[in-house]
């Protein structure tokens, strides 16, 4: 019976379609991540706790602009998010203890939408206008983004761990001016 049922052509066509559906889904879904975690240790900016310097001075230290805290969308997500305008004028973002999932095409997007909690919330960062910072360095850990010249910080209004592979968010911070 089994030695019938292999020599027929169908038998082997079936064998060769499954395993390219199971290669294929491998690759897509990379099922691994679940189980696989980066820690990133950047120094975050220094900032001191007295008042804003007054207008029309030189800054002399890092001044956090807009401040969240994380909410979960498809992962668990926690940490802090800050914006941060240096003594040269340049602006960056700062993740604070980022504890999320692993996961394909992870990356740190800017956006002008929103937070939403639930799942209300998890596709709606790429409906608007929004900026790609980059990959995210590790799903674990402190982390900067330097802003390039062209971005206007005060043009976005949250910061999404954004998947960017199935178009969903593991979670979200609003910047909320400080």
């Amino acid at each position: 019976m089994i030695r019938r049922l292999l020599s027929r052509p169908v038998t082997w066509i079936a064998v060769a379609v499954l395993g390219l559906g199971v290669a294929g889904g491998l690759y897509w879904f990379e099922p691994w991540r679940l189980f696989t975690d980066t820690v990133v240790t950047d120094t975050l900016s220094t900032v001191p706790s007295t008042a804003p310097q007054p207008s029309g001075l030189p800054a002399v230290a890092p001044v956090v602009i807009a401040q969240g805290d994380f909410i979960t969308h498809e992962h668990d997500t926690s940490g802090t998010a800050r914006m941060v305008r240096n003594p040269d004028g340049s602006h960056q973002l700062e993740i604070a203890g980022l504890d999320t999932s692993d996961g394909p095409d992870l990356r740190v997007w800017l956006s002008d939408q929103e937070v939403r909690t639930g799942t209300a919330g998890w596709r709606v960062f790429d409906d608007g206008e929004y900026a790609e910072l980059g990959e995210l360095k590790g799903n674990h850990g402190d982390q900067v983004y330097r802003l390039a010249a062209g971005i206007d910080p005060a043009a976005f209004r949250s910061v999404s761990i954004w998947c960017k592979r199935f178009s969903v968010s593991f979670g979200a911070a609003e910047l909320a001016a400080v």
